[in-house]
């Protein structure tokens, strides 16, 4: 990493780094022209949804005309293009958030060059202590940079395998089909039908129960999570599956902690009164239809739902929900006030000697009687403890002893003279003197 911080600072400043792509150059070019592919294809498909939108809306409300026959497949047309532009939305929101990426990331690689040609000036040697981070991090950018190109070319390929779904729609309603069923009608994108009700809200005196959102009254009021994709809920369940985008400025419906919006006043009116029945329609439908289950976010609601396909059809198709917790109990580690016996031993052989000390065998004797009887019959034993030698020692050992006489005589050889001459003397020492 070392080495590519290195070979990065060398190519900034001309000195080196052959091999090495631009790759912030490279995104730069390569994020608007996948950028606008995906927009193009977002177009068509939202287009071929207001078409399909306006179609079915007619058909709800004259079903007289011959157009019956097509309903079923219409709808289904319409969840199938409405996936597709929720698939593309997220695909385009990806791409965006890539841009800011990029545009962050080269930012800080610009400001580590920068602060790495302050650090390295025209030195000739420079502490590693103090460009070895920064060579770092700028190969872990550089290795950001590569993640964003790879993230980037899955994103392509991704939108080129949607189109295929695209494609499917002109040949199951070719432009011939569309025009002859289009035919007196007007065809209105999301965007027309929520400014035909701007200025329209519920009167909040009207209801009692219920509570309304809306965005004067409401802080956080464009971060709440509206139910059902932001399609009207009454319309839904009221015509069978038929999406029409709600309006939040007619006032958001707060039922259970949950936000509902609504494409008419009228449709607000009707379904605030009876929710729970209207969401019940819905989940019905879901059942049939599985797509909705994905494009609408139903998975909360569906898991309290029997499969469609294992109900009878007189049989009702929503049960109770099976609930389960996890509980727990936990009783009082003292429920008296406690007591701490401060006498208490575990210990087994500290017993013992206790027992023993109160005991006080060593001053008891072992008394064993026998009768005639039963003489020769049993083993007795006494048992006694044996007394202990005891000894005294004085602190000094000390001995006397007498002088040793010693007597010296003189003259028992004789001499010149023929009388013996003896004389004898004591040198014996006093005994004081020893």
């Amino acid at each position: 990493m070392i080495v590519t911080g290195i070979r990065l600072f060398n190519k900034d400043c001309g000195k080196g780094g052959e091999g090495i792509d631009d790759l912030p150059a490279i995104l730069n070019e390569a994020i608007p022209a996948a950028t606008q592919p995906i927009d193009a294809e977002l177009r068509a498909s939202q287009d071929l949804a207001y078409r399909y939108t306006a179609v079915l809306e007619m058909m709800c409300e004259s079903p007289h005309r011959n157009i019956e026959a097509r309903l079923s497949m219409l709808k289904e047309a319409l969840f199938n293009v409405r996936q597709h532009e929720a698939f593309l939305c997220i695909i385009l929101s990806d791409v965006i958030t890539c841009a800011q990426e990029v545009e962050m990331m080269d930012k800080q690689f610009a400001a580590q060059i920068e602060q790495l040609k302050n650090t390295v000036q025209a030195k000739t040697a420079v502490p590693t202590s103090q460009v070895f981070p920064i060579f770092l991090a700028l190969s872990n950018l550089w290795t950001s940079f590569q993640d964003e190109i790879l993230l980037l070319s899955f994103l392509t390929n991704l939108t080129v395998s949607l189109q295929q779904f695209l494609g499917i729609h002109a040949q199951l309603f070719p432009d011939d089909v569309m025009e002859s069923l289009l035919e007196g009608v007007t065809v209105k994108s999301d965007e027309q039908r929520i400014k035909e009700t701007i200025g329209i809200k519920v009167n909040i005196s009207d209801f009692k129960e219920q509570e309304w959102l809306f965005p004067e009254t409401t802080a956080n009021f464009d971060q709440l999570l509206i139910q059902y994709r932001g399609f009207c809920a009454h319309t839904l369940a009221e015509k069978d599956g038929l999406l029409l985008p709600g309006n939040p400025a007619i006032g958001i419906l707060k039922h259970k902690e949950k936000y509902y919006t609504f494409s008419s006043k009228e449709s607000a009116y009707v379904f605030s009164k009876t929710p729970d029945i209207f969401i019940q329609l819905i989940g019905e439908k879901a059942k049939e239809c599985a797509e909705l289950i994905q494009l609408l976010e139903l998975h909360h609601q569906f898991e309290s739902l029997a499969p469609y396909s294992q109900v009878r059809s007189g049989d009702k198709r929503s049960m109770k929900p099976i609930t389960k917790c996890n509980s727990s109990t936990q009783t009082d580690t003292h429920i008296l006030p406690p007591t701490i016996v401060k006498s208490y031993e575990w210990n087994e052989w500290e017993l013992r000697r206790k027992a023993i000390k109160l005991a006080n065998l060593r001053r008891k004797l072992t008394h064993s009687v026998q009768t005639n009887l039963s003489h020769l019959r049993r083993d007795n034993s006494t048992q006694v403890y044996l007394l202990k030698d005891f000894g005294t020692q004085t602190k000094l050992d000390n001995s006397s002893n007498v002088p040793r006489p010693q007597i010296f005589l003189a003259g028992l050889r004789g001499g010149s003279t023929p009388a013996t001459c003896m004389v004898k003397v004591n040198l014996t020492r006093a005994v004081d003197e020893t």
